[in-house]
């Protein structure tokens, strides 16, 4: 059994296949038009074939330009990042894009837009904790928005991300804050309240109510995992990276009560040193 394949036992936490239930949730996403799934314009793209171009790997703040190094010609993979975003535009960029997703219609986006703009983009669907399809040092940037929330473990995400990046290559990545995990998200969408309710990790498979998993699954949302620091920071290190630039986002709900305490998000640009 893969690592990000884990089947708890038991009522709705005994039936769920993560990568296929997450897989079918993120097309459903598409087809109801979550913002992480619309595609760019052709005016974006116009844009960033002439240097006007920025990417976000959290919901507000653009990633610092000086964190991508020379794009022209650079091979980069867009890990988990779907949707018809970040990919095309780093290809008008004058990058060598390869997107790889877990969901068909994401990266039928990527195509779309690559079709309409007359962009080379190469699509692979695939599970973010396994690279083996691609060769080892294969690419000079990875590009990972906030998506590891939808993988139950995201240490093999950094050895592979590692494994597969060329010697002075970065990952740029989209991380949420743990600490929101604590609490319950229901009570907050009833009446706006803060209660601590949940122990840290967390998992939709293991602390969500069992009404609130079974109406996950009934509706097809996304189950998420919270990850430590140790396993989102002290991960990359001992993957083997050096973690070289950081900056922390705010939430971009306004009605999200949490956004008035602290930052939700945060980035990371991680460096496989040179040998």
């Amino acid at each position: 059994m893969k690592e990000n394949d884990r089947r708890p036992r038991g009522g709705a936490r005994g039936k769920i296949d993560v990568l296929a239930h997450n897989r079918d949730a993120w097309d459903g996403e598409v087809r109801r038009g979550n913002r992480w799934t619309v595609p760019v314009t052709s005016e974006e793209i116009a844009a960033a074939r002439e240097g006007r171009w920025e990417i976000v790997l959290t919901p507000l703040k653009a990633v610092p330009r000086e964190w991508f190094g020379g794009l022209a010609g650079a091979d980069v993979l867009c890990l988990a990042s779907g949707g018809g975003q970040q990919g095309p535009i780093l290809a008008a960029a004058g990058a060598t894009v390869t997107v790889l997703d877990q969901s068909p219609e994401q990266l039928a986006s990527d195509r779309k837009v690559a079709e309409r703009e007359g962009l080379a983009i190469r699509t692979v669907q695939g599970d973010m904790a396994d690279l083996s399809f691609f060769d080892d040092e294969s690419f000079d940037l990875i590009v990972h928005p906030v998506s590891n929330v939808f993988a139950p473990d995201v240490r093999p995400v950094w050895r592979e991300a590692f494994r597969v990046l060329r010697p002075g290559g970065a990952i740029l990545s989209g991380i949420t804050n743990p600490a929101g995990y604590i609490f319950d998200w229901d009570r907050v969408e009833k009446d706006g309240t803060l209660v601590v309710r949940h122990p840290l990790p967390y998992s939709d498979l293991e602390h969500a109510p069992e009404d609130a998993l079974e109406r996950q699954l009934r509706d097809k949302t996304p189950v998420e995992f919270s990850h430590t620091l140790d396993d989102q920071l002290g991960g990359q290190v001992d993957a083997g990276f050096v973690i070289a630039g950081f900056y922390e986002d705010d939430s971009d709900d306004p009605g999200n009560p949490l956004a008035q305490y602290m930052k939700q998000f945060f980035a990371t640009r991680a460096v496989k040193p040179e040998r």
